[in-house]
């Protein structure tokens, strides 16, 4: 016979901010979305890397889920964020941190 020894390391704890050790992940996939669209209007953006900066940097804003861009290179381009309602001034920070600069809104 052979004997098995568990070691607790302690990373299910249920007092974990995460929240992910409360509920299975079936529950969680399943949990509705705030489902709210921002979109917002960036300056400077040319190419794939562009996009892929600015996607990483709000992607990292707590409640944006889906961060999309309709890329005009040289000009214009729409970041489409789908989630809860975001900081205006949050995001035009975390634009900044990528490298670019959020249009003023009109």
């Amino acid at each position: 016979m052979s004997e098995t020894t568990v070691n607790d390391l302690g990373l299910t704890d249920a007092s974990c901010a995460c929240g992910t050790h409360t509920q299975s992940r079936a529950n969680q996939a399943a949990a509705p979305a705030d489902g709210a669209t921002n979109t917002f209007r960036v300056l400077g953006m040319t190419c794939s890397h562009c996009v892929a900066s600015v996607t990483k940097e709000i992607g990292k804003l707590a409640r944006a889920e889906d961060v999309n861009v309709d890329l005009v290179p040289g000009g214009v381009s729409l970041v489409t964020v789908t989630g809860a309602p975001l900081d205006r001034t949050a995001v035009a920070a975390a634009i900044d941190e990528a490298g670019y600069e959020l249009v003023a809104e009109s």
